[in-house]
Formats: structure tokens, sequence, C-alpha cells
């Protein structure tokens, strides 16, 4: 066999798809929403700004006493509004708006409840947004998708309650000290991220609908597991870089496909019995000693244990359905195990073990070693490989 095609090198506190763990704004954005119908789009281009079009002022001598009285005591508030203008004049109604980096601060300068009968998706990404002004978005019933990731949102409030309709939200990288009650009022929600705030614990899912999917909270400071019984239909959970210690309290989430629970203080693999569904699981980046605990797991595709305190290879040889293996940065000695676990496991197409003594210490020969030993493997750390 020879090597074809070297690949760059990625990252192991990435998973692939769409893990976030890293905490940059770029790396682990979430998926953008594809338009599917016509949409008001407002961006910044360098330092120029789309200006609203200019309404003609009345002379000092139109203007009576009243009006020029009611000038002088216009609030801070009405003041920030005026200079924004309507930003959205020349818009008919859409079912789509875009509003990406625009500075935006206030919410009714915006005048949304206008398109209460057709807006279906609203972005207001890296905006300077505060607070959600539930007169604006109260009535916006239709709204399927919400984005308002990257501004400084301390709390939702009452704003969202009336959006039943709502599927996806996301309200990453902004100041959430708490998971908002608000999303138990979204009966219809699938996807929620929260990717990137100062959220201290998993609260507030009680009455979470049973229609939600996905729940991103990577990023934040979470220490535990808990209080996700209610999220019964659940299949991907993403907890990557919080202060996480254990695997636990799981049991309830029977169809779970994914968890992510990379860069945390993981020091055991256990707690995952229930999950029989799960497909991919990623932790690298933690302290866990031994590859145990997967018994029940026998659907897994996808394992990333890399960066650990792992030793040896072992208990994954009923895992017939693998297809990659990241076990690289750990403390493996030799490839003795490769052929007793992964040999009969036709399906695996891809393995990492570079950054384990056994790479490390027989650079020259390891890379046939593992060829030899794996011949269907198409993929060996970071380069291709073929007959």
């Amino acid at each position: 066999m020879s090597e074809v095609e070297s690949l760059p090198q990625p990252e192991a506190d990435v998973a692939p798809a769409n893990e976030i763990v890293d905490g940059d704004p770029q790396d682990s954005a979430p998926r953008p929403v594809e338009p599917t119908k016509k949409r008001a789009v407002l961006v910044y281009e360098g330092d120029e700004r789309w200006q609203p079009p200019k309404i003609p002022q009345p002379s000092p001598e139109q203007l009576s006493d009243a009006d020029e009285d009611e000038g002088e005591e216009e609030s801070p508030e009405e003041h920030q509004q005026a200079e924004q203008g309507d930003l959205l004049a020349n818009y008919p109604d859409d079912t789509e708006i875009e509003l990406l980096h625009s500075r935006i601060s206030s919410v009714p300068s915006l005048r949304l409840p206008r398109f209460a009968r057709s807006l279906k998706s609203l972005c207001l990404r890296q905006n300077s947004l505060a607070e959600l002004d539930p007169a604006e978005f109260g009535p916006l019933t239709l709204l399927e998708e919400l984005d308002i990731y990257d501004n400084q949102v301390k709390d939702l409030g009452k704003a969202l309650e009336n959006m039943t309709k709502l599927r996806s939200l996301d309200v990453s990288f902004n100041l959430l000290r708490a998971i908002p009650e608000v999303i138990s009022c979204l009966s219809s929600l699938e996807v929620v991220y929260f990717i990137q705030n100062k959220i201290t614990e998993i609260s507030s899912l009680e009455g979470v609908p049973t229609t939600l999917k996905s729940l991103e909270l990577g990023g934040n400071r979470i220490r535990t597991i808990e209080n996700i019984d209610a999220l019964v239909n659940l299949e991907e959970l993403w907890l990557g870089k919080n202060k996480i210690g254990k695997l636990e309290n799981l049991s309830s989430l029977k169809k779970l496909r994914v968890l992510s629970i990379q860069s945390n203080r993981i020091t055991k693999l256990e707690g995952l019995e229930s999950l029989t569904n799960l497909e991919d699981l990623y932790l690298s980046h933690n302290g866990i000693e031994r590859i145990e605990g997967l018994e029940n797991n026998l659907k897994l595709k996808t394992i990333d244990l890399g960066n650990n305190q792992i030793s040896e290879l072992e208990n994954i040889s009923h895992l017939t359905s693998l297809t990659e293996l990241w076990i690289n940065d750990n403390k493996i000695p030799n490839l003795r195990a490769l052929t007793p676990q992964l040999g009969h496991i036709f399906t695996l197409n891809t393995i990492y073990l570079e950054g384990n003594p056994c790479q490390t210490n027989d650079r020259a020969g390891y890379r046939r070693k593992v060829i030899l030993s794996l011949p269907h493997v198409s993929q060996v750390d970071a380069t291709y490989v073929r007959s």
C-alpha cells in the first residue's frame, strides 16, 4: 500500500459537522439559514452604511410651539430611534429579513409588527441589541426562525411567548446567565442554540416541548448534566467547553444520536447504557483513562477520544458499525491491540493514533504497521492511503 494526498491536520477539539467548543464566533457559528423566498438584507460594507430615504423636514416657520416643545423634551431612547430612522422603510412585506452587522441597538426602529402577516425568518446577527421588546416581537406569530447571534442580550423576557410556530432559535454569543424560561412557550421548537453565553446550570427545561431535537450549550459555565428528563425526543446534545466532571443523568434520552462533551473535566466513560441509538460520541480533551461502558452502544459510528489519558485500546471490538476512531494524543504504547479490536470491523475507514507513544517512539515504522494491521482503512491520521 502507498500513501496519497496529504490532508490538513484536523483539530481534535472540534467535532465534525457542527460541534461548537472553541468559543470562536466564526468557528462555532451555527448553520446559516438558507433563503427560500425574497428577503430584506441590510449589511455594512466597510464603513459605508445603508441609508434610509430622506424625509423632507418642515421649515421652522411650519413648526408650531407644541412641536418645538415636544422636540425639546425628547428622551434619549427617542433620540436614538430618530437617529437610526426607519431602517426597512423601502422594503415590502417579506418572509425573510436579514440585518447583519448593522449597528442596530433599537428594535423599534425596525417597526417589525408591520411584517407580522408574512415574516417567517428574522436574522439580527452581530448587532448591539441589549433587550427584545415584547411590543415589537409579540406580533410576529408566524415566525419560524429567529437568529440574534452575537448581540448583548441578557434575558429574553416575554418577547417570544407568542411564537408558537418558532422552530429554530439562536441566542449564541450573548450575555445570558440562565436558559430563558420563555422557551417552554415555543411549542414547535426543534433546535435551540445558547452557545458561548454565561449559563451556569441546565434549568428551565421542564416545560420544553417534546418537539426539541437539538440543544446546543457549548462554551458556557455548566458543571453538571441535569434537568433534561423532559427532553425525550432529543437527538443531539452539545455541551463542549464547559466544566462538566461526570457523565450522568442521560438515561431518558433514548433517541439521542449525537453526544458532544469535548473540553470538559470528565475522567470516566460511563452513564451511556441507555443511549442505544447513539451514533456519534465526542469526548476529546478530557481526562478519561479507559475505554469502557460502551457495551450497549452498538450503533456507534464515530468515537472521538483524542487528547485524554487512555493507555490501552480495548472494549470496542463489538462496535461493528464504527467508521471513524479518533484516539490520538493519548498514552497507547504499542499497536498490538489493533487487529483483535478493529481488524474485523470493515466499516472502519479512518483512524487517528498520532501523538501516542506507539507513534512518537516509532515514527519510521508506525504508519506501515497500522496499514498492515488494518488493510481496509482508507485514512490514517491526516493522510489517505490506497491499495
